[in-house]
């Protein structure tokens, strides 16, 4: 390999998009609208690698303020597999996301690579595919995120989360294809949940609940507003029994496993509240 011949950069916007096409050939199931939206959360977090000018090698190293960072979309074209260009775009984005706590959503085919580059397993998450459709649920209590004010909202999420996302956040929930509500009681936000639409079906994440009822009310308004029969995921941490409940209560089966795994200390989160997590890629 003549290293001359390889360049690493931060990709273009449009160049994301190539990340989300490959995502989705390694069977991922992106949302059609996340390159939007993950170029909002750091639009120079997003790494390719280029051999004589042509994208062999993403990954993202998104940073989250000075103490936090996120790495995904580590993907290497196939014929390129094995000759160090996945290793030089890993070593570019640590270098990156250098003195902060990194997580990712390891595949089970690498977390024994992620353990050598000094990554522990914090716990499981596991994605869950059943059917949308139904009838909406008769709930005032849902409404649309878009109608309460969004500190409020993103003051909610930020338990979910160690480190700021306003930024990701503000994009993620005004997507022009998806869903995002919440659940209000007594004036105040007590579960919030965003539904996108995939290259397969729809996806449900964050789902996030102050109690199992108000996750099972977000979900049922989520599962209804699918297309009838469409398949819907929903990625829950395997930590938290009562979502555990929720995917088994609706006949969903699990069809995929990533490891949440950190360089440093494990964030303190409520994981009794959190019922799906946002997104493999970004956290």
């Amino acid at each position: 390999m003549q290293s001359d011949r390889y360049r690493i950069r931060s990709m273009t916007r449009a160049e994301i998009d190539i990340a989300v096409d490959w995502a989705a050939a390694e069977g991922w199931n992106p949302g059609v609208d996340d390159a939007a939206c993950f170029h909002a959360a750091d639009s120079d977090g997003f790494l390719v690698g280029l051999l004589d000018g042509e994208p062999i090698a993403t990954i993202s190293a998104v940073g989250y303020g000075a103490s936090f960072g996120f790495v995904g979309f580590y993907i290497v074209k196939p014929e390129h597999r094995g000759k160090g260009y996945g290793l030089r775009i890993w070593a570019a984005a640590m270098d990156r996301l250098a003195g902060r706590n990194i997580g990712l959503d390891g595949v089970v085919a690498q977390q024994d690579n992620y353990r050598k580059s000094g990554f522990a397993l914090a716990w499981r998450n596991v994605r869950y595919e059943g059917s949308g459709g139904g009838q909406r649920p008769d709930d005032a209590a849902v409404v649309p995120l878009s109608s309460l004010a969004f500190a409020d909202i993103e003051r909610y999420d930020r338990a979910f989360f160690p480190a700021d996302r306003g930024a990701f956040l503000k994009s993620w929930i005004t997507q022009p294809r998806g869903s995002a509500v919440g659940i209000v009681e007594d004036g105040s936000l007590r579960g919030m949940a965003v539904m996108r639409p995939c290259r397969v079906g729809c996806k449900i994440g964050p789902l996030f609940a102050d109690a199992p009822q108000l996750a099972e009310r977000l979900f049922a308004h989520c599962r209804a507003a699918a297309p009838q029969g469409t398949p819907i995921f929903l990625d829950i941490p395997q930590t938290n029994p009562a979502a555990l409940a929720l995917v088994e209560g609706h006949g969903m089966r699990s069809a995929f496993e990533t490891a949440r795994m950190y360089t440093g200390d494990f964030p303190e989160m409520p994981m009794g509240r959190m019922f799906g997590v946002t997104t493999f890629e970004l956290g």
